[in-house]
């Protein structure tokens, strides 16, 4: 019998030996662990929603006590606007939420194309204190800007001797203030999130042909990240509308927004009117993020 021949036999043998040895069985462990990650996620959820599910459901409760269940009605969205009180303080925030969005927009978009187009001095640390808003706790954030308020405002009324109620308060302005103030760091991220994926041959090939820097940006790169200004607006929005603790450190008389108006009737009692209002904020909120979302796919698309 020749070598070649051998070769053959044995490799027409090899994988018959192969089916018939014993396949290794998955391990116990290994099964148990994958129930036991799926359980954990199932109870996770359960836990992260079923106070949200739970508050949606008593919305429509029929009885005045938001912990009996007496019956399926609308009636408590529509004592919520007839409420003058709540009204109002659903205006201050969408004025808020607006104001503060258009100009934390701007600036952040500016900061997000300088922080990733240019270097400067002192560009790391301007990096390190543009991250801060994100960083540092909301009430820390808070306490700080209301020392902020309390000293800039008495140097003002000082300086225009103005005294009584002439004199500048906190309010609507100090909140909308506050809110561009850590809204500009989120629109940023974003934004730079946008532009280090983008084409520079794009706009080069703009001012081959002849078009100037402020064309380019308007025509070509403006157009480009704007999934990601808008996506950045989008979260700078729910993230004013949704804000409780720096809006409640920061405003003042007339500076209600609905979440302080919110957590007002809260301390006195719970009633499905309040379970009403949470559930128009937390629709709201789901909108606008599912919204940001579909912007920032479209980005990376």
């Amino acid at each position: 019998m020749t070598a070649q021949s051998q070769t053959a036999q044995s490799s027409s043998v090899a994988p018959q030996a192969k089916t018939l040895l014993p396949q290794p069985k998955k391990s116990n462990l290994l099964t148990w662990g994958k129930r036991l990650l799926w359980l954990n996620m199932i109870f996770s959820f359960i836990f992260l929603y079923a106070p949200i599910v739970v508050l949606v459901a008593f919305s429509f409760n029929d009885s005045r006590l938001a912990a009996r269940w007496e019956g399926f009605t609308f009636k408590w969205y529509s004592v919520m606007l007839n409420n003058e009180a709540v009204l109002t303080a659903f205006w201050n925030s969408i004025v808020v939420a607006v104001i503060s969005t258009i100009i934390a927009t701007i600036l952040g978009t500016m900061t997000g194309i300088a922080m990733e187009r240019f270097r400067f001095p002192f560009r790391k640390g301007y990096d390190g204190i543009l991250y801060l808003p994100v960083i540092v706790p909301d009430i820390v954030m808070g306490v700080a800007l209301l020392a902020f308020f309390s000293l800039a405002l008495s140097a003002i009324n000082s300086a225009m001797m103005l005294d009584g109620e002439s004199a500048f308060r906190p309010g609507l302005g100090t909140v909308i203030i506050a809110h561009v103030a850590f809204n500009i760091s989120f629109v940023a991220i974003v934004v730079r999130a946008s532009l280090r994926d983008f084409n520079k041959a794009l706009e080069e090939a703009a001012m081959d042909l002849g078009a100037n820097e402020f064309t380019t940006f308007r025509k070509v790169t403006l157009p480009l990240i704007m999934p990601g200004i808008l996506g950045g607006a989008l979260l700078a929005f729910t993230l004013s509308l949704d804000d409780f603790v720096i809006t409640f450190f920061t405003t003042g008389p007339g500076g209600t927004t609905l979440p302080i108006d919110v957590f007002g009737r809260i301390k006195r009692a719970i009633s499905p009117e309040i379970n009403a209002i949470s559930t128009v904020m937390l629709l709201m909120s789901i909108m606008l993020v599912i919204a940001s979302q579909v912007l920032q796919r479209r980005q990376s698309s």
